[in-house]
């Protein structure tokens, strides 16, 4: 896992750097820069002139300091210093001073009707907090009608980094180089469409840097999944779990097939599945590894329920249940009498927005799994709002009803109670289909029910979730992929790695 921090939180380890590590403040600068024009002069020719725009603040001091290492290796650069120069900050200010040294001109200005090979934005750094007004929204919309390879310095100028919202006008990026650690904003909807290809540049500003006060946010990568392809040797069905899914509703079974494969694939051990009895010959044959029970929807079952519940480690209940008054009942029923994990998806969610304080109720270890529209109708924010607060709403659901929370967007956010939040990185837009959070439901539970604790099992099944859909995206392409898709690039991920 790696951290992506805010700016209130790189604000403090930029300062906990200097004051209690010792780094001088204009050293950090300086490696700043280098870093950056390590990256530039990969891609950067001597024969064209680069335009780089810098604020009178930190980031536009790595900018003057950019132009003075690039001016110095033999490439033409123009720099323009555009704000208030009195208000500059001291690193800003000596940057400027060694640049007149040099003899380095500054330009007050983006020249008119000159072509440049790049442009290179250090106007505002990460700690932006208010909309782009005035001159800077001037020079940001001058550096973005320029036809040129655009490169913004630790986040494009205009962009928050807290929560990827655009303050007003933002630079439009096609590589952004970012410093020590990467930044949440750069991530998250809609800035992430503006960034470009992130790169990450050390600069000496480590883990150690973090005192007492690590970042909040957390995403999984690649490595992580390596402990999920360890099976001891010495097992049997029953070491890797017994999961109940309670899903599908009447003639409605797709559901209930797609989160029973899925958690097959993903490693279970064994799932009973638990639907309407018109969906019998249909999941036999679609999933014939399954146990399955069946109930007569508008007859008491709670029998039926009971045994079930009694019968498993995990419960899923949810995809495709729809909203009837059995599914109601079934639905009261397990959050009344289960003492094992229990997964809440879809239609399990739509039907505790009529009452959602049933959450505050005392419970077991659960995990909520709402995508924007079922999130709305849980907490009454409309969709946009959510969209702009998608880390607070998701941390402040889960510490207000004790769940694990997985709120699925463009980048989901798993919040878990008082813990950590994780920002996915993995999956594409050709997951926008049909049945694809059937397959995550599935996935979420069986890893529960293999053993993996709830505050692990989300983040890591979202991961790999999205991670399949990469790796089957390259054979359907976006608009063919379909949730069974997904299925067998779980199970391709987890047969590669194992060992």
């Amino acid at each position: 896992m790696r951290y992506l921090v805010n700016s209130r939180e790189m604000r403090q380890y930029d300062s906990n750097t200097i004051d209690v590590r010792k780094v001088p403040a204009l050293l950090l600068m300086e490696q700043a820069a280098l870093a950056a024009c390590e990256e530039i002069e990969k891609i950067a020719n001597k024969s064209e002139p680069l335009l780089i725009v810098c604020g009178v603040g930190n980031n536009g001091g790595d900018g003057l300091a950019i132009g003075r290492i690039l001016f110095l290796k033999g490439f033409s650069v123009e720099l323009v210093l555009v704000g208030d120069e009195e208000k500059a900050t001291e690193q800003n200010k000596k940057q400027k001073e060694i640049l007149s040294a040099y003899g380095i001109t500054i330009l007050k200005e983006i020249p008119a009707n000159k072509q440049y090979q790049m442009v290179i934005d250090a106007v505002f750094g990460v700690g932006l907090t208010r909309n782009v007004e005035g001159v800077y929204k001037t020079v940001i919309e001058d550096m973005n009608r320029v036809a040129a390879y655009k490169v913004a310095i630790d986040i494009p100028s205009g962009i928050s980094a807290d929560n990827g919202a655009i303050l007003g006008v933002a630079f439009k990026a096609d590589m952004t180089i970012t410093f020590a650690f990467d930044k949440v904003g750069l991530h998250l909807w809609p800035g992430n469409t503006l960034v470009g290809h992130i790169i990450i540049k050390e600069i000496g500003i480590t883990e150690q840097s973090f005192l007492e006060n690590k970042p909040e946010v957390m995403t999984v990568e690649d490595s992580d999944l390596d402990e999920m392809a360890v099976r001891p040797s010495h097992s049997n069905k029953g070491t890797f779990g017994k999961l109940l899914i309670i899903a599908g509703s009447e003639n409605m079974a797709g559901a209930a097939i797609l989160a029973g494969k899925s958690a097959y694939a993903s490693g279970c051990g064994l799932v009973r599945i638990l639907t309407p009895e018109t969906n019998r010959m249909i999941l036999q044959t679609s999933v014939p590894e399954a146990i399955l029970t069946t109930y007569v929807t508008g007859e008491d079952n709670l029998v039926i329920v009971n045994d079930a519940v009694a019968w498993a480690d995990v419960i899923l209940i949810g995809p495709g249940i729809g909203m009837s008054d059995t599914s109601e009942r079934i639905l009261k029923q397990v959050l009344k009498i289960a003492t094992v994990p229990i997964v809440l998806d879809a239609d399990a969610l739509n039907l505790l927005a009529k009452e959602v304080s049933v959450l505050k109720t005392p419970h077991g270890k659960m995990v909520v799994t709402p995508h924007m529209g079922e999130m709305s109708r849980l907490t009454g924010h409309d969709i946009k709002y959510l969209q702009e607060k998608l880390i607070e709403i998701a941390k402040e659901f889960a510490n207000i009803y004790d769940v694990t929370c997985v709120l699925k967007d463009e980048r989901t956010i798993v919040s878990v109670p008082n813990g950590k939040s994780f920002v996915n990185l993995s999956g594409n837009a050709g997951m926008a289909t049909a049945g694809s959070g059937d397959v995550l439901a599935g996935m979420i539970a069986s890893f529960m029910a293999q053993g993996m604790p709830d505050e692990k099992a989300a983040p890591f099944a979202v991961y790999l979730h999205g991670a399949a859909g990469d790796n089957m995206v390259k054979e359907t392409g976006k608009a063919g992929l379909m949730a069974s898709d997904l299925i067998e690039g779980v199970r391709k991920i987890l047969g590669c790695k194992e060992r």
